[in-house]
């Protein structure tokens, strides 16, 4: 039985979904806006705009759930 592999922008969703509860959690939310074969853009919302650990959450967050389901992406960018 064969299995089809996940397409990348389902495991891109994926990995902003398991980091979505706790930017919601602190008042906040995320956009996927851009998406390539390598690089993914992504606009944060709410209270997340703002603050200054907006840098540690794109870090430490967002960037570490992409990585551990879509390792080809190699680059993260905030966008306003």
């Amino acid at each position: 039985m064969s299995t089809t592999p996940l397409t990348l922008a389902t495991r891109v969703n994926q990995a902003l979904a398991e980091v979505r509860p706790q930017i919601l959690a602190d008042g906040g939310d995320l956009e996927l806006v851009a998406l390539t074969v390598n690089s993914v853009q992504v606009r944060l919302l709410g209270a997340c705009q703002s603050c200054p650990l907006s840098a540690m959450t794109l870090t430490m967050g967002i960037e570490t759930a992409l990585q551990a389901h879509a390792p080809e992406i190699t680059l993260v960018e905030l966008v306003d």
